[in-house]
């Protein structure tokens, strides 16, 4: 017996909501880094691309355990010598929860073409309604 090896019309791409309403960050990270990538289907192999598309709603909602909302810093850096700055994610997930939601997938998302390509499926939305009823997504629990 062979080892199977999906090709890219074998592919077939489905569509999931997560509700990240009073979950931890990086449960919900971990869970659409999976479908984003693929491993939860039995014909997952790391050198193809074979994940399903996912919609995070209620990201404003997701909880961070212990002093995380003021201990930990979310730092980027302008270009300019010197201008190093940092946010603490209590004022960022006040701003931008989306963006902090989105940070924490790519971590979890290798660095690849393929990776890229998983992010570009991600769609995360402030609130429970998003505009892709059309796609018909499954809810995700965990």
């Amino acid at each position: 017996m062979s080892t199977y090896m999906p090709k890219a019309g074998d592919i077939t791409r489905k569509w999931y909501v997560i509700d990240a309403a009073g979950k931890p960050l990086g449960k919900v990270a971990v869970e659409a880094a999976n479908l984003l990538r693929g491993k939860n289907k039995p014909t997952f192999v790391p050198h193809a691309d074979c994940g399903d598309h996912v919609i995070i709603i209620n990201c404003e909602k997701v909880i961070l355990t212990g002093k995380k909302l003021d201990q930990k810093k979310y730092y980027h850096h302008t270009g300019y010598i010197g201008h190093l700055k940092e946010v603490d994610y209590r004022t960022l997930m006040a701003a931008k929860p989306e963006f902090a939601v989105t940070k924490a997938i790519k971590g979890m998302i290798p660095d690849t073409v393929i990776g890229r390509k998983a992010l570009g499926r991600l769609r995360v939305v402030k609130g429970a309604e998003h505009p892709h009823t059309a796609q018909k997504p499954e809810t995700w629990e965990f």
